[in-house]
């Protein structure tokens, strides 16, 4: 037990030192568990054989994880995609598998294990290169988009993958001498275990196979909604749990049974259960076992990486990485070439997909207890993948150069836009979520308007109920003249990322000098910059929707509508009036809890203002009482209340309040 105890505190340890470190330093949260497997491994030798049993319990992460990718993937989502799915995805697993397993043949492996490596190392890194365009901003150009079309499709083809290893395992098995050269060996045969197809002829291995899928299907559609139900039925949050663990690992042996990859089954119902009304509940009662199982077993894998083989051949290692990346990323290019991607999509797309990926690992672990893999061969290629994971950070940046040298600003594209074939006088720039309320009131009211917005699905969705829009860049100098920007009364600037916001209102604004600009702001920080850059009305997206809920709670506590409504309307009033003092005084650049005039003047609005409502208040229970809009409710009860509220406020000097920390008028 003491044993088990100190085992479980070393590899927790690892994971909570590392993996967070190597998140701030951009490495990504695979990496950290990497990092954390070699240093507890083969740095400090703190875990030695009972890696290689954990490793089987770990790797129902990976059964849990794809299990959770098909719950996030809706058929008919799937089937909306199938374009970028089938095209791009398609072609670069495609010939990527055939490249490299040519490659790899010509140096004298067997076809069967050279597909295998072909496979493998076909697949990219969907944790860092998510996180990465994620973090930068990049998901929404054409390069981020085409990029996580590729991503899903290997994700996707994982499964056919995991199925199709074992049929490669007949391929004569080969090792790799300490000199890097190949010679043929043997190989153990595989462990034997449970089946249900054991001795029986194809045609029957072939029909139980089919059962067994089919079954997990019609199982998904028709009898979890009545088990959940039933689960429900019990009040008990803990059955939750109980019941989603039932489904993976029941289904995970059920396909062990039949001869097929457990995470084959586990993906198909999480399919399945996409639509089900009991997905998120499934997703959050998963997700905890995922992670931890997910990320002990890439710790494991580190811990397991034979560095002596790394030391012995340095070069050879070396070499094989960087020719993997380069072939991928030749056959990138041209595909990006073939699919008209331009200027930094065109790069980004190439260097963020030129590694290989933490898939990778699964299917060479997968690969040498099949006996796909020979144990030499398994450990050169965790050694590559390995480091060409962790030459993925030093390709962003070489993407971010090369744009930069071609002219490029960050995220932004040549984008593939419509042709804008009207002039309005209302330009709306961004329709998510605040443009589009903004968008149907005003055309509801009889105006026309013209609306921007560089997310295609969004512009399609918008198409399909009618309502008219345009897909392309809302920040683009020649687009926003196309619309009519040069003649245009009132620009509406709605779009999410906040410096784009702020660049579009003071470019219109060195254009246009009288146009009107209303833009929305992200908090109180991003309200300033808006005002320094030109914009005449700002709204904070949750402002006005936090306003209405605290008068729905002075009315809860016993106010009228009209006195909660001019209690609304005072904290409005005052608080636009803090934001214009506070503005001049804000410094671009300097945090406002290090701009010492800002916070002490903060301190002072937020003290006037409580005066200010209090007072308001009082007016308010003086008035003849026909001005209310309900029976009076008892005011001067709420008053002594507040006061009382007030008196166990927060010392200032400790808690300078909302108005003055770092994070201020976060609405």
């Amino acid at each position: 037990m003491e044993g088990v105890l100190l085992q479980a505190t070393i590899y927790l340890t690892a994971m909570v030192v590392t993996v967070p470190l190597s998140v701030r330093l951009g490495l990504g949260s695979v990496l950290g568990y990497l990092i954390a497997g070699i240093a507890i491994g083969p740095v400090l030798g703190l875990v030695g054989a009972e890696t290689q049993d954990l490793q089987h319990y770990a790797e129902f992460g990976v059964v849990l994880m794809l299990f959770l990718i098909g719950l996030e993937l809706d058929p008919r989502t799937l089937w909306d995609m199938r374009r970028k799915l089938l095209g791009v995805g398609g072609a670069q697993i495609v010939v990527s598998t055939a490249a490299i397993a040519a490659a790899t043949q010509a140096l004298g492996l067997p076809w069967q294990t050279a597909l295998a490596v072909g496979i493998t190392l076909a697949l990219s890194s969907t944790a860092i290169v998510l996180t990465t365009l994620t973090e930068k901003g990049l998901m929404r150009t054409e390069g981020g988009r085409s990029s996580f079309s590729v991503l899903l499709t290997q994700d996707i083809a994982v499964i056919p993958a995991l199925a199709l290893l074992p049929l490669l395992a007949a391929g004569a098995a080969m090792t790799i001498t300490g000199d890097g050269s190949i010679s043929r060996g043997a190989e153990d045969d595989a462990h034997h275990t449970m089946s249900l197809v054991e001795g029986l002829p194809a045609w029957g291995v072939t029909a139980v196979t089919l059962g067994a899928v089919i079954a997990v299907i019609l199982a998904g559609r028709y009898l979890s909604p009545v088990l959940f139900r039933y689960i429900h039925a019990s009040r008990l949050r803990e059955m939750y749990t109980a019941v989603a663990l039932v489904i993976v690992v029941g289904i995970a042996f059920l396909m062990i049974l039949v001869g097929l990859s457990p995470a084959l089954g586990a993906f198909v119902a999480g399919v399945v259960l996409a639509n089900s009304e009991f997905r998120h509940e499934l997703e959050a009662d998963i997700e905890p076992f995922k992670g931890l199982l997910l990320g002990l077993f890439f710790i494991t894998v580190g811990a397991g990486i034979n560095f002596g083989t790394l030391f012995a051949n340095p070069v050879t290692i070396v070499a094989l990485t960087l020719g993997m990346m380069l072939l991928k990323g030749l056959i990138l290019f041209a595909i990006a070439l073939v699919f008209r991607l331009r200027g930094r999509d065109k790069w980004l797309f190439t260097l963020s997909l030129a590694q290989a990926g933490e898939f990778g690992f699964v299917l060479v672990a997968f690969g040498l207890q099949q006996a796909v893999f020979p144990v030499r061969v398994g450990e050169i290629l965790l050694l590559v993948i390995a480091l060409s994971m962790l030459l993925t950070p030093l390709a962003f940046i070489a993407s971010d150069w090369i744009g930069r040298s071609l002219g490029q600003d960050g995220g932004r594209t040549e984008e593939a836009s419509d042709e804008i074939a009207e002039e309005g006088s209302i330009i709306i720039a961004g329709i998510g979520r605040f443009g589009q309320v903004v968008n149907r009131m005003v055309q509801a009211s009889g105006f026309s308007t013209v609306v921007l917005d560089n997310d295609l699905g969004t512009i399609q969705l918008m198409r399909r109920f009618g309502f008219k829009g345009y897909f392309g860049d809302p920040t683009r100098p020649e687009l926003l003249k196309a619309a009519g920007l040069e003649t245009a009364k009132v620009l509406v600037v709605a779009v999410d990322d906040t410096k784009a916001a702020v660049d579009l209102v003071r470019y219109a604004r060195r254009l246009r000098p009288d146009i009107s600009i209303t833009a929305r702001a992200h908090d109180r920080l991003h309200v300033y910059e808006l005002y320094d850059a030109g914009a005449d009305h700002i709204v904070r997206e949750m402002f006005d929707s936090s306003l209405r809920a605290a008068r729905y709670v002075l009315e809860d506590m016993g106010l009228t509508d009209y006195e909660a409504h001019e209690m609304e309307t005072a904290f409005y009033r005052h608080d636009r009036q803090n934001l214009r003092d506070l503005a001049q005084l804000w410094k671009p650049g300097v945090p406002v809890s290090e701009n010492e005039a800002y916070v002490e003047r903060a301190r002072i609005l937020n003290n006037n203002l409580e005066t200010a409502l209090m007072t308001q208040l009082d007016a308010i229970a003086e008035e003849p009482e026909e001005q209310g809009w309900r029976p009076r409710g008892d005011a001067s009860a709420l008053r002594g209340m507040q006061r009382t509220t007030a008196s166990r406020r927060p010392d200032p000097e400790r808690d300078p309040g909302p108005a003055a920390g770092p994070d201020a008028g976060r609405d």
